[in-house]
């Protein structure tokens, strides 16, 4: 199960004298948490939440890289936007370090890689008969911030090019919708 939510209360447990929290979940789903409830142990992952990036500010990184691939295709070598889109996320992107055994890595590759384009599986390294991976994550899955990490990687290398940019406000107002 995977929700938002808000914490309600911190106390000290007297018997542990380890931390309790409380929380208040964005859900309606007791099923499931009346299971969870009967479980001797779960995992537990609690993060700053941050908005999805807007569909806006897609469709701009989307933009940036059309212009990119378009300008550095000028002089005879093909770029594709989706090139631009892999090269800015290997780049800035959201990425899990794993290490995993050679004979499981190209089946895992393709299953991690089917997830979409920007879902990359980059080796880095090989010993023991294991494998040293980055796992990248597609923007589809970026909150605010790290989708504005990627557009502003698109951004100063389209300025590089000298290809006209949306304004630093404009860029913030595009990540910041919502509606």
């Amino acid at each position: 199960m995977q929700t938002t939510g808000i914490i309600t209360d911190t106390n000290i447990d007297l018997e542990t004298l380890k931390p309790k929290i409380s929380i208040l979940l964005d859900t309606e789903d007791k099923d499931t948490i009346n299971k969870l409830k009967n479980e001797n142990k779960l995992n537990i992952e609690l993060k700053k939440w941050y908005p999805k990036r807007s569909i806006d500010a897609n469709n701009y990184c989307w933009v940036l890289c059309e212009k990119i691939a378009q300008e550095l295709s000028r002089d005879g070598t093909i770029m594709t936007k989706e090139d631009i889109y892999k090269d800015a996320v290997r780049t800035v992107g959201a990425f899990k370090a794993l290490i995993i055994e050679e004979k499981a890595f190209e089946e895992f590759k393709c299953i991690w890689e089917k997830q979409g384009l920007g879902y990359q599986v980059q080796e880095t390294a090989r010993k023991d008969k294991c494998v040293r991976i980055n796992c990248y994550y597609g923007s589809s899955s970026y909150n605010t911030k790290e989708m504005s990490r990627l557009i502003d990687s698109l951004v100063q290398e389209a300025q590089q090019l000298n290809i006209e940019t949306k304004t630093k406000e404009d860029i913030n107002s595009l990540l910041q919708q919502w509606h």
